[in-house]
């Protein structure tokens, strides 16, 4: 399939919806290529973009960089060319079947055919969440689709709501205006003098570049001081990034900055701000007024430039606005509790959360750890969320730290399949963490609760969605800039919001590790810790989560606690090789599968096994996980070479199973 425009003759190949799902005449809807600015697939309802994928980087899409994770089955290209400009795709020799579709209501959806299930699953739909819409937040507006409470808008740094009346009612459509106007002016000479500076926004999918200017053959410094050098340019990016962390190209926007959101994997904007906007270290010195001449090449007044542009760079983290009153101080009572960097969630104040919770009620706990009690809170606005309090004798003994770690990592970590930190607390003694409202408590409640009809309310649709809302979520940790590693993957630690979405919680000891590298301490529960972690003093990779994540599939699927002998593992490898996957180990209080869903169960099964091979070599990827989860053709082979592995496995002994571990050396974080 190939979207697109051949430059010479006018025609466009584009993709029509039908008018409804019973007729398929020319619907309301087309996906096409944008090719006005950089290249990006947008839907149209006649002339109003309603959808757009964010402008090609020359790897991926910008707002959609997950697709990336599957190139072992579908590879991705956009064409430029006097000719044309064109997308494409191709799939890979022995992958899956693969189509593109654009329903009636105008939703773009790649669909995969499972064999096993003789079924098309989604594999991706845009737009996908509430922050899809184009121009959800209006000209200068950023979208957080992860946002607390329904409040998704917030306007960028140094802009306030065009009509905060409007924006009190939730209509974010108008979007925002700059509190201070740039300094900025054009000489008669042909120089020009400014001392605004550049503000880094990280993580988001691109502004909408139709009416943008993009040059790809200069380099991101010469970019920086050409906008600087233009007064009517108002923020700029890296046009490739190919290059890793040598990035290339140009696109500049002279016109307002709309349908702004946050990815996961994003791409970096700078956004031009007036120098009082910016902290005192960013900007130029006031006394001495920034001064540019024309960019010529790489003259000596553009290398002067660039150099005074890197010194106006800020890197700041991600903004949005506190959902309760910020805390006015707070007393470094506990030792070792200083954050090694600002976290993005705002710092609340203890008043507001004895309100919240009827000063800590007994009344409002909802859960107890050995280190914590969680609460049950109510805001002022109505909004419910889960406030995590540590106790005295655990912030003494060290907990401190473990504090701001969990603070510091899960204030970055953005994904559908992980609860999100709303806020938190430092006040005196007082370390409290205040977590979005899980509806449905933890899945260890249901899965193993002694009342059947209790466990029966995760039918099998729903433990599936929680299965791969699971792997989807250690994918994303694992596949982060700096990896997460969970270390403690249990079904306490999986949360379920009210429409049984799974969000992974318990961060609590993030560390920075190099993968494969030794830990002195272990964390891990029993039953869910791979074996080269103990048996290495310990080792810990990312297949450590792998085999937690099997675990707990296993777990799910079955209704039954592994023990710290492995017994569940056991008897599904063996339920496995005898083909009696219904009939020994699915959980009877759910009821019997249907065929579709039998066969997708007994791939999770085979899923699980392979995660909880005793080499760490021979596990999957959770991108991998992820893969063979959702598409059937993707896990064929190994299924197949599972089986024998299945069988010589159950017939060795334990201790005579190969327990090695390979390492990459990337950067790790450590929970």
């Amino acid at each position: 399939m190939k979207l697109g425009k051949n430059k010479w003759t006018g025609a466009e190949w584009y993709l029509t919806s039908w008018r409804s799902a019973d007729d398929p005449s020319p619907g309301a809807y087309r996906r096409a290529l944008d090719t006005s600015g950089l290249p990006e697939l947008v839907v149209w309802e006649g002339n109003v973009r309603t959808y757009r994928t964010g402008p090609w980087n020359g790897r991926w899409f910008s707002g959609v960089p997950e697709v990336s994770a599957y190139r072992n089955l579908i590879w991705y290209q956009v064409t430029t060319s006097p000719a044309e400009v064109s997308y494409g795709y191709t799939s890979n020799p022995g992958a899956a079947l693969t189509r593109v579709v654009l329903t009636d209501a105008g939703v773009a959806k790649r669909l995969v055919w499972d064999a096993g299930a003789r079924t098309w699953q989604t594999f991706f739909q845009g737009p996908r969440d509430v922050c899809d819409a184009y121009g959800k937040c209006g000209a200068f507006g950023l979208c957080d689709a992860g946002a607390a409470s329904t409040w998704f808008c917030t306007c960028l740094t140094g802009f306030s709501p065009a009509s905060p009346p409007a924006w009190s009612l939730r209509d974010t459509s108008g979007g925002c205006k700059r509190n201070v106007k740039l300094d900025c002016a054009n000489n008669g000479s042909g120089t020009t003098t400014t001392t605004d500076g550049f503000l880094l926004v990280r993580g988001v999918k691109l502004p909408d570049t139709h009416n943008a200017t993009v040059d790809m053959s200069i380099t991101v410094e010469d970019c920086a001081a050409r906008c600087l050098a233009n007064c009517s340019c108002l923020a700029y990016a890296a046009a490739d990034i190919r290059g890793g962390d040598v990035r290339s190209g140009c696109v500049m926007w002279t016109d307002d900055i709309v349908d702004l959101r946050y990815v996961d994997k994003g791409q970096d904007l700078y956004l031009r701000l007036a120098r009082s906007e910016l902290p005192a270290a960013a900007g130029p010195s006031p006394q001495r007024p920034f001064r540019t001449a024309p960019v010529v090449g790489a003259s000596a007044a553009a290398v002067a430039v660039v150099l005074i542009v890197l010194s106006v760079v800020l890197v700041i983290r991600r903004r949005r606005r506190p959902i309760i009153p910020a805390a006015q101080s707070a007393s470094p009572s506990v030792p070792s509790t200083e954050l090694r960097r600002p976290p993005s969630v705002p710092s609340v104040d203890l008043s507001s959360l004895r309100r919240a919770t009827n000063d800590f009620s007994a009344d409002n706990v909802i859960g107890r750890g050995g280190f914590s009690t969680v609460f049950e809170g109510n805001l002022a606005d109505g909004t419910k969320v889960a406030v995590k309090r540590l106790t005295q004798s655990y912030l003494t003994d060290g907990g401190g730290e473990t504090f701001m770690r969990e603070v510091e990592v899960m204030s970055e970590l953005k994904h559908e399949n992980l609860a999100r930190l709303l806020a938190y607390c430092k006040d005196g003694n007082e370390r409290i963490l205040v977590y979005e409202y899980m509806e449905n408590r933890s899945l260890n409640l249901c899965i193993f609760a002694r009342d059947a009809n209790q466990r029966a309310v995760l039918n099998w649709e729903r433990r599936l969605e929680i299965i791969v809302g699971v792997a989807r979520g250690v994918a994303y940790l694992h596949g982060l800039s700096k990896v997460v590693i969970h270390r403690d993957l249990k079904p306490s630690n999986v949360l379920l919001d009210g429409n049984w979405r799974a969000k992974i919680a318990d961060f609590g000891t993030a560390k920075v590790f190099v993968d494969g590298q030794t830990n002195p301490t272990l964390v891990q529960t029993e039953g869910y810790r791979a074996p080269e972690y103990t048996a290495r003093g310990p080792s810990l990779t990312l297949k450590c989560d792998v085999y937690s994540f099997g675990v707990v599939l296993i777990e799910i699927v079955s209704g039954q606690r592994n023990s710290s002998n492995q017994t569940l593992v056991s008897d599904a490898r063996e339920s496995w090789s005898q083909n009696k996957i219904k009939e020994n180990l699915l959980d009877p209080a759910v009821g019997q599968p249907g065929p579709e869903i039998l066969l997708r169960l007994e791939r999770c099964v085979q899923v699980g096994l392979l995660c909880v091979q005793q080499s760490p070599a021979d596990r999957p990827s959770m991108a991998e996980v992820v893969a063979m989860l959702t598409v059937n053709g993707t896990s064929s082979s190994q299924i197949r070479s599972h089986r024998s592995a299945a069988a010589a496995a159950a017939a060795t002994p334990l201790a005579t199973q190969d327990a090695s571990s390979g390492a990459h050396g990337d950067s790790i974080y450590l929970t």
